[in-house]
């Protein structure tokens, strides 16, 4: 009987340790007990000004979620966390990092978003294994060079800042697939940005460019190129080299021509030309065989090249805030039976 008893506990252990690991823990006072056994550990929304020092004892910590308190300071203690794969960290009042950081060798993601972060410490560079780091919505009006050395990282959120320019070592970001800068003070691009081979979505919308760098067309893997509001009055013909993008949106500009090169993107399904200055479309975009949603309203239109009725894939058309005249509208009723167009 013994014997039978002792090899259900051999059988039972790996679901009992599985079950502890699945387990989170709501209060420190509570993980504290018996922090060997604490893997998960949910903070959230608990109007906490300081974070103790005990936290640190918690050696197998592997989720700390401290999102929406009120903390404007972690303690050194936090670079304990050796076995810390996800720091979530938004919606506090930090306004620095501390050196400790560094020390959380397993991060793989790291959110910081809705803080006060003017600066952001070069030792961050140490983080080899994040994937994520998310710092929407702070203050920085810089990036330490450092940030090129985060090899694995893939997703980096940076809208809602104050940056100025990016530093050339964000080249150095290979493996990185969606980088958003949208609502910043960016007024140009590195031509060192066409070194991001991996990158898939870009997001650079209520910045102040007025010029795009003949490099964005090396993104071969751009899926998403986001522009909205910013200063363009012109694109570089390299950005027809982007034969894999999706979606562009270049809404709330100051473009007057669309460039016959825009017809190289055959995989171009939703393309935002709304609130620029077109008093006109080219033939050649007939040639977007792939399109399904196109964007003009708030632009100089009057009339519509009749190429556009061999855009066969095309679904919704919005045009509100032209100068069609009820004649050409109807028109294009005709022309266009099964479209859903907005007027």
């Amino acid at each position: 009987m013994k014997t039978i008893f002792f090899f259900l506990s051999l059988v039972a252990f790996p679901f009992l340790a599985w079950g502890q690991e699945d387990k989170i823990y709501y209060s420190l006072e509570e993980a504290l007990k018996q922090p060997e056994l604490v893997y998960k550990l949910d903070l959230r929304g608990n109007q906490l000004k300081t974070l103790p020092a005990s936290i640190g004892q918690l050696q197998n910590l592997e989720e700390l979620y401290l999102e929406k308190n009120q903390l404007s300071a972690l303690p050194e203690s936090i670079g304990q966390l050796q076995q810390l794969t996800k720091l979530w960290l938004g919606r506090n009042q930090l306004e620095t990092l501390p050196a400790a950081i560094s020390q959380l060798q397993k991060i793989e993601v790291l959110d910081l978003n809705g803080n006060e972060l003017s600066s952001l410490p070069a030792a961050i560079s140490q983080l080899q294994k994040i994937e994520l780091l998310n710092l929407y919505d702070n203050q920085l009006s810089s990036l330490p060079a450092s940030i090129g050395q985060l090899q694995n990282l893939k997703t980096l959120y940076l809208s809602d800042n104050q940056l100025s320019s990016l530093p050339a070592a964000i080249s150095q970001l290979q493996q990185l697939k969606e980088l958003d800068l949208g609502d910043n003070q960016l007024s140009s691009l590195p031509a060192a940005i066409g070194q991001l081979q991996q990158l898939k979505k870009l997001y650079l919308g209520d910045n102040q460019l007025s010029s795009l760098p003949a490099a964005i067309g090396q993104l071969q893997q751009l899926k998403t190129l986001y522009l909205r509001n910013n200063q363009l009055s012109s694109l570089p013909a390299s950005i027809g080299q982007l034969q894999k993008l999706e979606k562009l949106d270049l809404g709330d500009n100051q473009l007057s021509s669309l460039p016959a090169y825009i017809s190289q993107l055959q995989n171009l399904q939703l393309l935002g030309l709304g609130h620029n200055q077109f008093p006109s479309l080219p033939e050649s975009i007939s040639q977007l065989q792939k399109l399904k949603g196109l964007g003009l309203l708030g632009n100089e239109l009057s009339s519509l090249p009749a190429a556009i009725g061999q855009l066969q894939q095309l679904e919704t058309l919005w045009l509100e805030g032209n100068q069609l005249s009820n004649t050409a509208k109807e028109e294009l009723r005709k022309q266009l039976p099964n479209i859903s167009i907005q007027f």
